[in-house]
């Protein structure tokens, strides 16, 4: 793997860490995010001082969210994150797919694919 690509991945995974994991909006922005930021999941405004006001309300509202890695894969300038997120602690959460592009080792694009975790399967298989 390219030193390029194994920084990217670093980047990604300290930004999920700072921001949903710590709720350290600013600092993950400062450390990790590009001075333009283009978002593709429709809740959320494009730019960073879009991102930072939709994330600083969010943790407002649910202090006790957080994520867990499950796995990352990179290819070129994006890095793809499955991962189970949780907005509280006491729920099922979501499997999502997060697809992060970088330029020069910051964070520029965002996308999601996000799933609610149900309470029953058709099968026996986790979704992690």
């Amino acid at each position: 793997m390219s030193d390029v690509l194994d920084n990217n991945k670093r980047v990604v995974r300290e930004f999920l860490e700072l921001v949903f994991n710590q709720h350290a909006v600013d600092e993950g922005i400062a450390r990790c995010m590009g001075s333009h930021y283009r978002q593709h999941n429709p809740l959320v405004g494009d730019g960073v001082q879009a991102f930072a006001a939709y994330f600083h309300a969010f943790f407002d509202t649910y202090p006790r969210s957080s994520l867990q890695i499950k796995r990352m894969i990179g290819e070129g300038d994006v890095v793809a994150v499955h991962l189970h997120w949780k907005s509280e602690t006491d729920v099922a959460g979501d499997a999502v797919m997060d697809f992060f592009r970088l330029e020069d080792g910051r964070i520029v694009e965002h996308w999601d694919v996000i799933q609610p975790v149900p309470a029953v399967s058709a099968n026996n298989n986790s979704m992690f």
